[in-house]
């Protein structure tokens, strides 16, 4: 089968398109046609090597988590798919090797769940990491209720857009830092924006003058210091970009794969509580291109792959 793979650590021009391995089903696995996968900030960390104290490299890597296709077969232990299913998946391992940006990938039974049926293919694939990062955090690390006030840093970014939107259907006021050119769009979404840089804290202050009950960090760095500041007494605080939040009282979240939770967000999805927007979309062969224009990170939106396998191929 054709994929985009790397055999050593590096930037874009390391990534090769071409045939790889044809992917084994386990038992608890699914064979997924994929028919699209979304370019996620840690598809390029990975390649870089950023992430080599975390998993372990099996050159030549196929590149990709998130993804959104077709069952071609179940494994022999699963029951829950059958071919023709329509699904999507952060198919994320505990090692770098078999990746999304492929004509089929092997899917552990724990990394999917059906397609929104509202979505397209290209919508779908942009869904699970960044969805699921944002439910995550909102609703297991800091456990966001009605009424309350809620702070997202980057809320016109890929996870902050996401976060902005469940906040709001969780029945909070959510406050988004973003460019001020960004301001309609978190509008958009459900969020009152505030403008980053110098006086931050109190343009955040102004709207919530008695402090933010949760604080969703997606920038860390001095950001986490500040929103530490922020909360109001027994606050919450969480970051997906800077471990050191604890120092805080904060939590440290690395999204996980969870069939349930992923089954709930495709629900939120088909329910309108979610939107996906696709920014651009690249065809497998210049999947190359997609991941340097992610890397720029300039892009209010997915960038999506689409692979137009088809049965049998």
């Amino acid at each position: 089968m054709k994929g985009i793979s790397y055999r050593r650590y590096g930037g874009p021009e390391v990534l090769e398109y071409g045939e790889v391995r044809d992917p084994k089903v386990g038992p608890d696995s699914v064979l997924v046609r994929v028919r699209a996968a979304a370019v996620n900030p840690v598809d390029w960390k990975c390649r870089e090597g950023h992430l080599d104290g975390l998993l372990d490299p099996v050159f030549p890597v196929v590149t990709g988590w998130d993804v959104a296709g077709v069952v071609e077969r179940p494994g022999a232990a699963v029951t829950e798919y059958a071919p023709g299913d329509e699904v999507i998946g952060y198919v994320r391992e505990d090692f770098l090797s078999r990746g999304t940006f492929a004509e089929y990938v092997a899917a552990p039974l724990r990394t999917l769940a059906r397609k929104p049926r509202n979505l397209s293919f290209a919508q779908a694939a942009g869904l699970p990491l960044a969805g699921l990062t944002a439910y995550q955090v909102l609703v297991k690390a800091l456990e966001v209720r009605r009424g309350e006030t809620v702070l997202v840093h980057a809320a016109a970014g890929r996870v902050g857009s996401f976060a902005v939107q469940l906040a709001a259907h969780l029945g909070a006021r959510v406050i988004g830092t973003a460019s001020e050119h960004h301001h309609d769009h978190v509008r958009s979404l459900g969020g009152e924006p505030v403008t980053y840089g110098e006086g931050l804290a109190e343009r955040v202050r102004g709207l919530a003058p008695e402090g933010v009950a949760a604080v969703f960090d997606t920038i860390g760095g001095e950001t986490t210091a500040l929103s530490a500041h922020l909360l109001a007494p027994e606050g919450r605080l969480a970051s997906i970009a800077d471990p050191r939040v604890t120092e805080y009282g904060g939590r440290y979240c690395f999204v996980r794969p969870d069939a349930e939770d992923l089954a709930r967000l495709s629900a939120l999805a088909e329910q309108g509580a979610v939107s996906v927007h696709v920014a651009r979309t690249f065809p497998l062969e210049r999947a190359a291109d997609a991941q340097r224009l992610s890397q720029e990170g300039r892009t209010q939106g997915k960038i999506v792959v689409t692979v137009d396998a088809e049965p049998g191929e």
